[in-house]
């Protein structure tokens, strides 16, 4: 099978590239996303450009969607978050297949009973009730789309087990790392955890301060808040303000080789949000060798099978303490986790994604 690589060589040199069944093809791989990154900072948006570059960097052509340029042209959509069935249909119509990256943070943190329970609704909407109901959902994206990228195999059972997405056509790509991670030289390990997160609710940064406080173990939080007005991010400036000791927070860290500086000194990583996808936060300081302290949530199970010790989301201030302080004195014996992907080896293998699915004949469902 040729590949995008040699796809897009051929494209520059104005020779044609030649999918399976003699297809001509001229490949260039358009990037959409359904959240603007001025309005959230996060993982995503680092995820969609580190991907974009990575891409880049092995021949793969690869531009944002302009949505404003009603001559942009391209072979493959990979939109990152859920497409709208019609803009689908669109871009099927238009000769274009389509990816779907959508991040299940919510639902991979749901237990049992909530999952049973949500597609137990999908089937009766879809199913029973007016089509409108089920249209508002657009699940009907699952069998229009022509593949699926989802960050562990967790993701994978939920886009299956919820939305009846073919398994054949979702593929496991985890988040990378960038290469100054693994870089990073060695020092020896300082006195203080390490936390890097956006500071509100779902990463539950001040939970972790109250107990850090409690057990009087050293914290270094990095990150910034959504909206530092908010009352959960005045509540831990103030909290942090007064306990200087144990809580220590001077904002974010944008330089990224200061970042893997900071995780190769660090005691250890602690990460206690209530849902994520795939923490980068989490991968960046494996990278470095740092002991995880993570939520005991599925997609840490699924992207950590080992090195990692967890700390159950439900535990009370006085036992997320203990844990903690635990973690806190066993670090500098547990083990390093396994090593994530650099984002080259992430980028090889969106490629083999991408070829799967150019040269994958349309089914009856899809044009």
């Amino acid at each position: 099978m040729s590949s995008l690589r040699d796809l897009a060589r051929m494209k520059r040199n104005g020779l044609p590239g030649m999918l399976p069944g003699g297809t001509l093809a001229s490949v260039k791989v358009l990037f959409n996303c359904c959240l603007p990154f001025s309005l959230a900072h996060g993982g995503q948006a680092i995820q969609i450009l580190q991907t974009m570059n990575a891409l880049q960097k092995i021949g793969v052509e690869v531009e944002p969607v302009r949505w404003w340029d009603p001559h942009q042209a391209g072979d493959l959509i990979h939109y990152h978050g859920r497409m709208a069935p019609d803009q689908i249909r669109f871009a099927h119509q238009k000769g274009m297949k389509v990816i779907l990256g959508e991040l299940l943070t919510g639902a991979g943190s749901q237990n049992l009973l909530q999952r049973k329970a949500r597609r137990a609704f999908r089937w009766i909407a879809e199913n029973m009730a007016p089509a409108a109901v089920a249209g508002a959902f657009q699940w009907e994206s699952y069998r229009l789309a022509d593949g699926f990228t989802v960050l562990t195999a967790w993701e994978k059972f939920l886009m299956e087990y919820k939305y009846d997405a073919p398994s054949s056509r979702i593929h496991v790509v985890s988040n990378g790392v960038e290469e100054v991670f693994f870089e990073s030289p060695p020092v020896p390990r300082g006195k203080w955890l390490v936390c890097t997160a956006t500071i509100t609710e779902r990463k539950r940064v001040l939970e972790l301060a109250q107990a850090a406080v409690m057990a009087q173990t050293p914290v270094w939080i990095i990150g910034k808040a959504y909206s530092e007005s908010s009352p959960y991010a005045r509540e831990f400036f103030r909290l942090a303000s007064a306990n200087p000791q144990w809580i220590r927070f001077e904002g974010a860290v944008d330089d990224r080789a200061v970042l893997a500086g900071v995780y190769r000194a660090a005691r250890g990583f602690v990460l206690l949000s209530t849902m994520e996808s795939q923490s980068l936060s989490a991968l960046e300081a494996a990278a470095c060798g740092c002991p995880l302290l993570l939520s005991q949530l599925p997609w840490a199970q699924s992207s950590f099978p080992a090195g990692v010790r967890f700390c159950p989301v439900s535990a009370s201030t006085r036992d997320t303490a203990a844990f903690l302080k635990s973690f806190y004195q066993d670090a500098p014996q547990l083990p390093c986790p396994p090593a994530p992907p650099t984002w080259g080896k992430i980028a090889m293998e969106f490629q083999r994604v991408y070829e799967t699915v150019l040269s994958t004949k349309a089914d009856s469902g899809n044009p």
